[in-house]
């Protein structure tokens, strides 16, 4: 361990109590996507008191604070605002339903640990190049009202926070990803190191119309809207035999409507549909699917299908470990194991749009028990969840850029990206009818 090395460790662990105290304070108010305020606010106000230039208001709520006066690749290292929809758990606001059951809380303050360690001045001028901390709105999923909400308040890209950041340009000047996150697969280790592939999502609201009639009196007369979903979602259950194991293929439902009395036959159903795979390929052949299934069942009854198209999340690429996080990590008292190929996650997360446009380096960590999204989520290990990987993150960061930045060049000359931004925003154009 260099100087340098020792003097990120030194200042995270003088600043211990601070941290603790910003994750804990954020765990008290949770908020919903796109509507963080007082997160960002919190956040905002921390990093603009360690004289970094914040811009705030990105994406209605995102928070990016950096420095860019030096010369060099720019790191971004991503925290995410959001809370999950979880009215059951202990800590959920009364209010909007949500609370920090995914560990987001623990990544803004891993994020701003770093920040702490890395905006020292002896630190600060051993790095050749720049680096930007980036407080991100609405990972978690957002349902198709608040969607159509969303676009009138003059949101583009509705689906996620990173993909409207994109849209925007606020990673035009990102040259590698930093993300973390609460293990998402089953891990012993404290720390699991690289990207896990992960599966991608699109999603759908289906309008299914049918014919009123009298229920009792007349019902050969109508159409019964409610008949043909149930049917298609049982066609979709016979076709699961035909879904690939290693496409990794889930089906979601959500009756959002079906009908308004129960004795007239109902004229109306409203179903919001997900459909998760491992490869963009994958999911557009199951949405097809799904597609069939209604449209068949909407013929045998003598019904019609509306359907809107819903933006979802890319498949997460799969990343091995790279070389400067495990060396990193090896300075920590903790265990580890890194990402191999045939590791999969079956989760969805909006960083997979990330990784089709930039190199990410990713780890996830423990410190918690219970389960994701539930209400028994709770942080157990305090240093685990918030210091150790603020100290990874401001680590890596450091092995990044240092020595010229000569890791992080060689990160950025080796990938490949499968869009930049104007391919992908004509990609989700393309797709999901998304207007600007």
């Amino acid at each position: 361990m260099n100087h340098i090395e020792e003097k990120i460790i030194q200042t995270i662990d003088e600043h211990r109590e601070e941290i603790i105290a910003l994750a804990k304070d954020i765990q008290s108010h949770p908020e919903p996507g796109f509507y963080e305020e007082r997160t960002a606010a919190h956040v905002a106000a921390f990093l603009r008191g360690l004289g970094l230039r914040v811009h705030g208001g990105l994406a209605r709520t995102g928070v990016r604070a950096e420095w860019m006066e030096q010369d060099g690749p720019n790191v971004t290292i991503i925290g995410e605002l959001d809370a999950i929809g979880c009215k059951s758990h202990p800590m959920a606001d009364p209010v909007n339903g949500t609370a920090h059951a995914c560990g987001h809380h623990a990544q803004i303050a891993a994020m701003i640990g770093a920040a702490l360690a890395l905006t020292n001045e002896e630190v600060q001028a051993s790095l050749s190049g720049s680096v930007s901390f980036f407080a991100v709105p609405a990972e978690e999923y957002i349902d198709a009202d608040k969607r159509a909400w969303l676009r009138k308040e003059g949101i583009g890209f509705p689906a996620s926070g990173k993909s409207e950041l994109i849209r925007l340009g606020e990673f035009d000047h990102s040259d590698i990803i930093l993300t973390t996150h609460v293990h998402m697969m089953q891990v012993e280790e404290d720390f699991y190191l690289g990207n896990a592939a992960c599966n991608g999502f699109s999603a759908e609201r289906v309008t299914v119309r049918g014919k009123a009639a009298h229920a009792a009196i007349d019902p050969w007369d109508g159409v019964n809207a409610l008949s043909i979903t149930s049917s298609a979602i049982q066609m979709m259950g016979l076709m699961r035999e035909t879904f690939r194991e290693e496409d990794h293929v889930r089906l979601h439902n959500v009756i959002r409507k079906a009908g308004d009395v129960i004795n007239v036959v109902p004229d109306e159903a409203v179903i919001e549909t997900k459909v998760r795979a491992a490869s963009l390929d994958a999911i557009r052949a199951t949405q097809e699917k799904m597609d069939r299934a209604y449209d068949g069942a909407a013929y045998a009854f003598g019904g019609t299908i509306e359907r809107e198209p819903l933006q979802g999340y890319m498949p997460i690429l799969h990343r091995g470990a790279d070389k400067v996080m495990e060396e990193s990590v090896k300075l920590l008292d903790a265990s580890y194991r890194c990402s191999k190929p045939a590791d999969f996650n079956n989760a969805c997360t909006d960083v997979g749009d990330l990784t089709h446009l930039f190199p990410v380096l990713n780890f996830t960590f423990g410190g918690f028990a219970g389960k994701l999204h539930g209400a028994d989520f709770k942080i157990m290990d305090e240093e685990l969840a918030y210091i150790k990987p603020a100290k990874l993150l401001a680590l890596t960061t450091y092995r990044l850029l240092c020595d010229q930045a000569k890791e992080a060049k060689k990160i950025c000359r080796e990938f490949k990206p499968v869009f930049n931004k104007e391919t992908y925003c004509q990609y989700i154009r393309d797709n999901f009818h998304e207007n600007e």
